[in-house]
């Protein structure tokens, strides 16, 4: 039976670059960020990497890997997940995302899970939401 827990996200820094040819649409982007999680998972500075392609100026579709390194609810070690959303017209993100299989390290050996956030303009920092399993 799945663990669940929750938290929220704060990002600490954002840098996008332009990847597709200059007037092209769909634009593509790709951005480094890194995020902060507190709650049930504890990582200070997360490595994150997007694939962004702007459908239009405010709307698209995104992918990324994010590698959280900390703890999850009390147990140390890092994993990575596999992330995938949209952004809408008002500046709201939706994601899901997935750990990746094998990835686990330290205490997080054998992690599998899944969760998400909704991020809504404004809000920071917003909530996550995650079920994970051990073993």
């Amino acid at each position: 039976m799945p663990t669940h827990t929750a938290g929220h996200i704060s990002y600490a820094n954002w840098e996008e670059r332009t990847v597709s040819p200059e007037g092209t649409s769909p634009k593509l982007t790709r951005a480094s960020v890194v995020n902060a999680f507190t709650g049930g998972i504890e990582a200070a500075r997360t490595t994150c990497e997007y694939t962004i392609v702007y459908v239009t100026e405010k709307t698209g579709t995104f992918t990324g890997m994010e590698l959280l390194a900390g703890r999850l609810d009390g147990r140390e070690g890092s994993f990575a997940v596999e992330e995938r959303g949209s952004f809408e017209e008002d500046g709201s993100v939706l994601c899901s995302f997935e750990v990746v299989p094998g990835s686990g390290t330290g205490e997080l050996a054998g992690l599998r899970g899944s969760g998400t956030f909704t991020y809504r303009p404004g809000e920071s920092p917003f909530p996550y939401s995650f079920d994970y399993e051990l073993g």
